[in-house]
């Protein structure tokens, strides 16, 4: 207790979204950032943001984004936070809230199996860890949905697709990954979760591998979607 205590006297714990410290009772998150959270409540919506971004490209059952994503606003520091400053920890809760919304879905065709956009050898062992894990995670255990890191995997490292333009992410989508699969992983409706939604040629190419696999459908939600 006393070692905790002189811990959190001269390292105190600061939220993730605006680094004020954060009060005894309070986890990753402040009271005010957590009522302040740009929710997109996409999952309501059959016709929203993220389905569209995949209009004439891949046929998704389902698509949505928990939050919105502003260049130097509360989550673009959430994202940052977890993808580059090893707080994994946000990704738990964001995926256990998240959870709460999800289990209102009646999906005609419900989720089989949790798939996060996996990252090269390379990266993962550049960063130590995968920051839409954590997030994936989360939604298996409160959705009691199973999650598997061996179908999908990447095979190319290559540089962020959102920042070439369509013309070179056409070039090379097709190449990026590729899937490990068994006759049990047939007629499978695969959620896939990333971090941040952006142009959607990630998912998209993650989609296309697995759609290799007979009867597979393919659906997506991601922590947040660029607004």
């Amino acid at each position: 207790m006393l070692f905790n205590y002189l811990i959190n006297l001269f390292f105190p714990k600061v939220c993730a979204g605006c680094r004020t410290i954060l009060m005894t009772n309070e986890t990753v998150f402040c009271t005010n950032c957590r009522h302040e959270m740009p929710l997109t409540q996409y999952y309501l919506d059959k016709d929203n943001q993220a389905v569209k971004k995949f209009y004439g490209r891949i046929e998704m059952q389902h698509a949505s984004a928990f939050l919105y994503f502003n260049k130097k606003g509360m989550v673009q520091e959430i994202i940052h936070n977890l993808k580059y400053k090893g707080h994994e920890e946000i990704g738990t809760v964001l995926g256990n809230w998240h959870a709460e919304d999800l289990k209102e879905l009646k999906l005609e065709n419900p989720f089989d199996i949790i798939i996060p956009v996996p990252l090269h050898k390379k990266k993962f062992k550049e960063r130590g860890y995968n920051q839409v894990t954590t997030f994936a995670e989360a939604l298996s255990e409160n959705l009691n949905i199973p999650y598997d890191t061996n179908v999908l995997y990447r095979k190319k490292y290559s540089k962020t697709q959102s920042k070439k333009n369509l013309l070179g992410r056409s070039e090379n989508i097709e190449s990026l990954f590729d899937v490990h699969f068994t006759e049990e992983n047939h007629q499978k409706h695969f959620l896939i979760v990333d971090d941040v939604l952006t142009t959607g040629a990630t998912i998209e190419a993650c989609a296309r591998a697995l759609l290799k696999i007979p009867g597979a459908k393919i659906s997506v939600i991601c922590m947040a979607i660029a607004n």
